[in-house]
């Protein structure tokens, strides 16, 4: 079967966010509610500043109601929502003003330290902002003076939250109405990046000083057991942005971070890479020879760890010849190399693990470079 070429970035169709198309389901309501038209199009101006058009897939008049349904289109960016449907549903509230509110499968905040108060549905500032904005913009035009009632929905929207982060970050019910242009960058991972700073605000929200940040869910089920005294709150999926979550965590106040995480990323982090995705970086042999040397490595197995072909199976050679103190500099190196990413300010440590949950070695509470007691040559 023949491979699809890969598109280059600049080629990629951008999208649209859910905050977006809640907006223009929230907008056609509206206008259908007013008219007793059912609408087809509804075009709205997103934060980017420019008009975007959205198909209005159904448009049904309920009892006192209109829904209008969209489908999102999240271009090429591979994420959770595309082809999700948004519903907004609105109706004549008994009181002043516009009564913006989450339905089916929009989560419910049950947290603090997320930008939505307590109790709320987890419809974010700038959506709340783009939605209420222009509903009222829709009833100036037709000089309304009364109170509006709007509902955005998101029918699979439970199901589709369990691929997000949300449950971690007390989100519960459904996902979270989000976007800050109004458009989703294709590959940008601006969401999941969005979501580690989150849960990282989230943690220090509930007093936590101390986090775990871990590059997936395997090694963050290692780093519980390690840690079984912090809260679920303190335990934060990074991914491949080591770099990122380091700063981050330091910008807010985090006092002490554990890295966990295996052979492969943590090689990398190792040798001052902070970004750690499989193309961000080839894995660097010769740095990982040089510590097997300092580690007290016999010649052959130094040139066995120069010529392997991963990282995964340098550490089975060093595993295999009982040279245990290679792991212990690796996790150094990994503290010496974050302290300096992030111009220090942070206690570190780091735990890795194999692939099996075995615990290879770690380094514990280094909060300056001076401590680090392995020579990079």
């Amino acid at each position: 079967m023949e491979k699809k070429p890969k598109k280059d970035p600049k080629d990629m169709r951008h999208g649209y966010t859910t905050g977006s198309c809640a907006t223009a389901v929230a907008k056609a309501a509206l206008i259908a509610l007013i008219t007793k038209e059912a609408q087809e199009t509804s075009t709205i101006h997103l934060p980017i500043g420019r008009d975007a058009t959205f198909t209005i897939e159904k448009c049904l008049f309920e009892q006192d109601a209109v829904r209008c349904e969209t489908i999102k289109d999240a271009g090429d960016d591979p994420d959770a929502t595309h082809k999700a449907l948004i519903v907004g549903t609105v109706s004549w509230a008994d009181t002043p003003g516009i009564h913006l509110d989450g339905g089916i499968g929009v989560g419910r905040v049950t947290k603090p330290g997320l930008p939505v108060p307590v109790g709320e549905a987890a419809i974010n500032p700038v959506p709340r902002k783009m939605i209420t904005t222009t509903v009222q913009g829709v009833l100036d035009d037709f000089h309304i003076e009364r109170g509006v009632n709007v509902i955005i929905s998101v029918p699979d929207g439970e199901e589709i939250a369990k691929k997000t982060l949300n449950g971690r970050l007390g989100i519960i019910g459904g996902i979270s109405i989000l976007g800050t242009r109004g458009t989703v960058v294709p590959f940008s991972s601006s969401a999941y990046m969005a979501s580690i700073v989150q849960a990282i605000s989230v943690a220090r929200a509930a007093g936590c000083e101390h986090v775990v940040i871990t590059t997936g869910g395997r090694s963050e089920k290692y780093g519980m057991a390690q840690y079984p005294e912090l809260p679920e709150e303190a335990f934060i999926e990074m991914g491949d942005f080591v770099g990122f979550t380091l700063k981050h965590c330091k910008r807010l106040g985090v006092k002490q971070v554990s890295l966990v995480g295996m052979m492969g990323k943590f090689s990398k982090v190792a040798q001052g890479v902070m970004m750690v995705h499989s193309k961000s970086a080839p894995i660097d042999f010769n740095f990982l020879a040089q510590l097997a040397q300092q580690s007290g490595a016999d010649e052959e197995t130094v040139e066995e760890v120069r010529t392997a072909n991963t990282a995964a199976q340098v550490g089975d050679i060093m595993l295999e010849k009982d040279y245990l103190a290679f792991f212990q500099h690796l996790c150094e190196a990994c503290c010496y190399s974050s302290l300096h990413h992030v111009k220090g300010g942070l206690t570190l440590s780091t735990s890795i693990y194999s692939m099996k949950g075995q615990l290879l070695g770690r380094a514990d509470d280094i909060a300056s470079i001076d401590e680090v007691n392995w020579d990079r040559g």
